[in-house]
């Protein structure tokens, strides 16, 4: 495994392991908007160092081993770090912006800053294909499965589908894609087609965007 994976990952479970364990260290690094905007700027990062439970925890580490290794074999540990970071940065702050006006609105996991990563990995490997679970026979192409994971994030927040940060995941998304692009720029000449793919959504979504505000 990647050294810069490696340390994420074990830190992230130290992290969530005592924030299991000290409710109040939880509460102290959990992301908040009312706690946010009061200044405690912290949250955008240090949430996404908690877990909700160890499935969660499991499940989002498990990701980030997959599609972390992808990104910082071919990209180099150090911009790696920059796309999960800015990745988990910018989940967090479209999570901000779009529930600015709840206040008691909270969150944590590192599903942002996977998610980033996950956009990452496609750009570089569009023709990898993905197969899970509940579709075990059916090869899904990066490209497809970068695109569909936008789109499905955008209609999860619309629709508010389950207790899950779809705001986070379509923000760290998106900071993925800017951060694929600010680190290596010869994406755009490489794949310039899936470029153009994963960047159609996420155009739309900055045109369209208030119109997913919560009412």
């Amino acid at each position: 495994m990647n050294q810069a994976v490696l340390v994420i990952l074990i830190f992230t479970v130290i992290m969530s392991i005592k924030g299991f364990n000290d409710r109040i260290f939880f509460e102290r690094f959990k992301f908040q908007v009312q706690a946010v905007l009061a200044g405690d700027k912290k949250r955008l990062l240090s949430s996404g160092f908690l877990h909700a439970d160890f499935s969660h925890l499991a499940f989002n580490m498990y990701a980030l081993y997959l599609f972390g290794g992808i990104t910082a074999d071919s990209l180099g540990s150090l911009s790696f770090v920059v796309i999960y970071l800015g990745s988990l940065l910018a989940g967090g702050l479209y999570a901000l912006y779009y529930h600015k006006d709840n206040p008691y609105y909270s969150a944590i996991g590192a599903s942002g800053a996977v998610s980033g990563v996950l956009i990452a990995s496609i750009l570089l490997y569009p023709s990898n294909t993905y197969t899970f679970i509940f579709f075990p026979f059916i090869d899904i192409p990066g490209y497809v499965l970068g695109v569909g994971y936008i789109v499905y994030s955008i209609y999860g927040m619309k629709k508010q589908l389950g207790n899950i940060g779809h705001s986070a995941h379509l923000g760290g998304a998106i900071g993925g894609f800017i951060t694929t692009l600010l680190v290596f720029p010869s994406i755009i000449h490489l794949q310039p087609r899936v470029v153009v793919l994963v960047a159609i959504p996420i155009v739309l979504l900055g045109i369209f965007g208030r119109r997913l505000n919560p009412s």
